[in-house]
């Protein structure tokens, strides 16, 4: 019997990053890095969320807090757990009954989001220092635009 498969042809592989999709992954991989840097903790991007909505919002319910992030009571519960055990949230029975709870920021977690916060100015002012006046108006108009097209992939 003779063999018929041929070699690959050039047009079966993937097609080789260009320009664009090596900056976004250079910047990305420089961005995750810097961030890595300020969260020895490791916090996930989803516990960082819960983090985020509980300074801005204040103290929350499991289950408000899961509606408001679009995640399963699950996977808030396994969120809150790792918080709670790192100590950047509290939890404490909500009126009469004790399986109520409400979640809190801890001072650990405030300063835990001060922290992360003073990074990402940390990052703003490199960048700012790296720009001109004219490219900084133009990378924030473009950072929107990206962000936009790219948010409803999500």
């Amino acid at each position: 019997m003779t063999r018929t498969d041929s070699p690959p042809r050039a047009s079966d592989a993937p097609p080789a990053p260009g320009e664009l999709e090596d900056a976004l992954s250079h910047l990305q991989c420089i961005l995750v890095a810097r961030r890595t840097r300020s969260n020895p903790e490791g916090v996930t991007w989803q516990q960082y969320d819960v983090l985020e909505l509980l300074r801005i919002r204040g103290p929350m319910t499991p289950s408000v807090l899961s509606g408001s992030l679009g995640v399963s009571r699950a996977t808030t519960s396994k969120a809150l757990r790792v918080l709670k055990d790192l100590g950047l949230v509290g939890q404490q029975t909500l009126g009469e009954d004790r399986r109520e709870l409400t979640t809190s920021l801890t001072a650990t977690g405030e300063s835990f989001l001060t922290r992360v916060a003073d990074q990402r100015r940390d990052n703003a002012a490199i960048v700012e220092a790296a720009l001109s006046p004219g490219e900084r108006a133009m990378f924030v108009e473009l950072c929107h635009k990206v962000a936009g097209a790219l948010e409803p992939h999500l």
